[in-house]
C-alpha cells in the first residue's frame, strides 16, 4: 500500500544496493524475503507461508526464504520463483506448499515442471498440493520425467524437506555428489 501511494519516491531507489533476488521477485510480482536457512519455500498466501516456515523450524530445519506467489500466479511466475530460490547457494532442498483455492494446482504443477526442467534442479524438490485441480496436477507431475517428491501432508512434507536438506548439506561438506533420481 505504501509503495503504491509513494511510487514516485520508490522509483528513485538505487537498485544496485538491493539484493538481486529481491529486485527480481518484485519485477515478477512475487513477495520475497531472503533468510539465512537452507530450505527454499514456494508457497501461496502469506499465512500459509508463515505456517510452512514454522513447521520447517518445528522439524529442526531453517527456511531460506519467504516466497509467496500469490493467488493468481502464472507458470512463468512459478518459474521465476524457482530461479530466485535456486540462486541462493545455501538452498539444499525446496518445499512447495500450495493450497489451490483461487490458485489452480495444475498451473503450479506446470510451472514446477518447466522450472525444474529449464533450471536443471539437482536438489530435492518436495511438493505438497491441495485444492483446485489437484488431481490434474498430480497427473501432470506423475507423467513427467522430472524427479518430484509428492507429499499430501504438510507435516510429512516439512519433515522430508528437513531430512533431505540435512543429507545434501552433509554430502556437500564431504564433497560427495548425490543423485536424487527416483526409480519409478
Amino acid at each position: 500500500a505504501v509503495v503504491s501511494t509513494q511510487s514516485g519516491h520508490y522509483g528513485r531507489g538505487d537498485l544496485s544496493q538491493e539484493d538481486k533476488r529481491d529486485v527480481d521477485a518484485s519485477a515478477a510480482g512475487l513477495n520475497y524475503i531472503g533468510l539465512d536457512g537452507n530450505i527454499g519455500c514456494l508457497v501461496n498466501g502469506a499465512g500459509l507461508a508463515m505456517a510452512t516456515m514454522d513447521i520447517i523450524k518445528l522439524h529442526g530445519g531453517e527456511p531460506a526464504n519467504f516466497l509467496d506467489v500469490g493467488g493468481g500466479a502464472t507458470a512463468e511466475q512459478v518459474t521465476e520463483a524457482f530461479k530466485i530460490i535456486s540462486s541462493d547457494p545455501n538452498v539444499t532442498a525446496i518445499l512447495v506448499n500450495i493450497f489451490g483455492g483461487i490458485m489452480r494446482c495444475d498451473v503450479i504443477a506446470q510451472g514446477i515442471l518447466e522450472a525444474a526442467t529449464n533450471l536443471k534442479l539437482d536438489i530435492p524438490l518436495i511438493v505438497r498440493l491441495q485444492g483446485t485441480n489437484v488431481k490434474e496436477a498430480k497427473a501432470l507431475m506423475g507423467m513427467s520425467s522430472v524427479k518430484i517428491l509428492p507429499v499430501d501432508d504438510l507435516d510429512d512434507a516439512a519433515s522430508m524437506a528437513v531430512k533431505l536438506s540435512d543429507i545434501v548439506g552433509q554430502a556437500q561438506r564431504l564433497n560427495v555428489k548425490l543423485d536424487f533420481s527416483l526409480d519409478i
